[in-house]
Parts: C-alpha cells; structure tokens; sequence
C-alpha cells in the first residue's frame, strides 16, 4: 500500500508540474514570445477619444500573431479607465507584454513638429492640425493672440499630446534660444529690434526664394529704411490687399489704404507680414553692404532681381519687366 500511495503521489506531482510547464509555457507564448510583426517601426496614435475597443482595432492592423492576451490585461488592469494619449512606437517582434506596459504606463515616442514658413496663423494651424494630437481651432485660437515674431520655423521634437499651452510655451523657449547674444547684437547694430528684424525678414522672403539674394535685398531695404525712403514693398501691397496670389501689382493697389502699404507709409510694417525662415531673418541681419537702392523681377522670371542704385537705371528695368509680363499676358 505504500508503495502504491507513494505511486500516485509521484504522479500526482509529476502531473502537476507538467500541468504547470504547460500552463507556464503558454503564459510565455502569449505574453513574452514575439507577437507583432510590422516590416518596420509603425506609429499608434490614441486620442482622447480612443476606447479600448478602438485601440485593439488600430492594433488589428498591425500584422501580429494572437492578441487576445492584450485585451484580456487591458481589462484586467482596467486600461479602459485610464487610456493614456500619445504616439507610441510598435516595433517588429514585441511581445505582448511590453506592448501593453508602454501603453498602460504612457511610455510615448515624441514626434517631429515641422514649422515652416507661412503667411497666415490659420495657415500654421492647419499646418500643425496634420501633426499634432489638436485639432486646427484649438491651435489657432493658441496662437491668435501671439504675435507672429514669436514663431520660428524648424523641425521640433515634441509630444504628439501637448497641450496648445505647452506648444506655445516651447515656441517661446524656441524664440529665446534662437535670439541668443550674437543676433540681438547685429540686430541692436543695424538700429532694429529683433521684432522689427522679423518684419524685414518677412518681406525679404516675400521677395526672394534665392538663398544667395536674400542678403542684398535685406541690404536694400536696409538703405531705405537709413534715409527715411519708403520700402514701396511689393509683398505689402498684396497683404494690404489679401491676395498673394498677384503677379503684377497695379497702380489702384498703390493707394489700399492700410498701415501695411509701404508705398503710403514710411517705415516698416505694423508686423511681420509672413513667418519667415532663419535664413531670412540672418539675411537682414548679415546683409549685404552696397548702394542699391532700387530692385525690379528679372524680365526672365527667374525669381531674382536687376537691382540699381538711381531711379534711371531702376525705371529701365521696370520697362523691361513691365514688357515680358505685357507679353504673356499677364495684367495681374
């Protein structure tokens, strides 16, 4: 009998533990085994207003093997009650388990915010809308009351979940950083603020898509600004009037009575009439030393300028211009 007690006893634990690896080896499956399987690093986005249903659809699409472990700890953890937003990255052979952890404790990726140069805040905000977890409204009514210096276009490394208060914090730290002590000394050199830099830069990259020009229109605009002459700033005129659109300015738009018309009013502009780029605003600052004080599109269409130091050799230019338009029909 004892032999036989000690048999069964034997088995019993011989059971147990084979009952036991199994057990332990499907835990092992399901959670710690690779069980995602994207070709590449894919992005999850969740949004406020993300379910624990709409999560594991949006993880359905990621090619994997058995994922009903995932909704089972989501529910066990309660995940449901306290989904956290953000841009997480999936990469190839996860396993569950580090999956579930990185979403459940909010362990996001951050994201690359690209600000680049635009016109209009509402333009930016659309902009951003594509990149960021705000929606457009939210992000223009966060920007309206900052002024469009404040903006610097670059690439940023950001949480895709910030707030429209921490986006314009950053943008503020952005500013600060980029006006360090070397160019708010050639601003104060060239008797601008960096505000008033912004503004000058904003037309120079109106004026000009060349890299290598921008420094000589910069310096132009600069001559004008020392002897008191109107800037007559084409850029101005089309904002005055809202139409960037315009390739030929006429002489009934010279007189848009508004302070953005340079041809009334002497002086810069109220603000920057863009967001322009680094290049722009260090143009105005490191410009380029010269007596031009006259510049007219090349009757090429190249994009660049014929720049002229009298109204003489400006006004044949003009003529050539005012030509080449004249015959591709452009009148405005």
């Amino acid at each position: 009998m004892k032999k036989k007690a000690k048999r069964i006893l034997w088995g019993s634990i011989l059971l147990l533990l084979l009952f036991g690896a199994a057990g332990a080896g499907t835990v092992y499956y399901y959670l710690f085994y690779p069980q995602l399987y994207p070709t590449g690093k894919v992005s999850l986005y969740i949004d406020g207003d993300d379910t624990l249903d709409s999560v594991c659809h949006k993880l359905s699409r990621i090619p994997s093997g058995n994922l009903s472990v995932f909704r089972w700890m989501a529910r066990y953890r309660g995940y449901d009650r306290h989904i956290r937003t953000g841009h997480y990255v999936v990469s190839p052979r996860e396993n569950v388990y580090q999956l579930f952890s990185r979403l459940y404790r909010g362990y996001q990726q951050p994201v690359n915010l690209v600000i680049g140069s635009v016109r209009t805040i509402d333009k930016l905000a659309h902009n951003l809308d594509t990149q960021l977890m705000l929606d457009s409204a939210q992000l223009a009514a966060a920007l309206a009351p900052e002024p469009l210096s404040l903006i610097i276009p670059n690439t940023y490394q950001v949480y895709w979940n910030l707030s429209a208060a921490a986006l314009v914090e950053r943008l503020r730290q952005e500013h600060d950083r980029f006006w360090n002590a070397d160019r708010r000394a050639k601003a104060a050199a060239i008797h601008l603020t960096p505000e008033e830099v912004t503004t000058l830069a904003s037309i120079v990259e109106e004026e000009t898509n060349d890299a290598a020009e921008k420094p000589t229109v910069a310096g132009l605009y600069l001559n004008r600004l020392r002897i008191g002459m109107p800037l007559q700033a084409d850029p101005t005129v089309k904002y005055a009037v809202g139409n960037f659109e315009l390739r030929r300015i006429t002489g009934d738009m010279l007189q848009t009575d508004s302070p953005y018309n340079t041809y009334l009013h002497t002086g810069l502009p109220p603000s920057p009439i863009r967001i322009p780029t680094p290049a722009s605003i260090d143009a105005v600052l490191n410009p380029a030393v010269h007596r031009y004080l006259y510049m007219c599109a090349k009757e090429d269409f190249s994009g660049t300028h014929n720049f002229a130091t009298n109204l003489a050799d400006h006004n044949r230019n003009a003529r050539k211009y005012r030509q080449a338009l004249n015959r591709r029909g452009i009148f405005r």
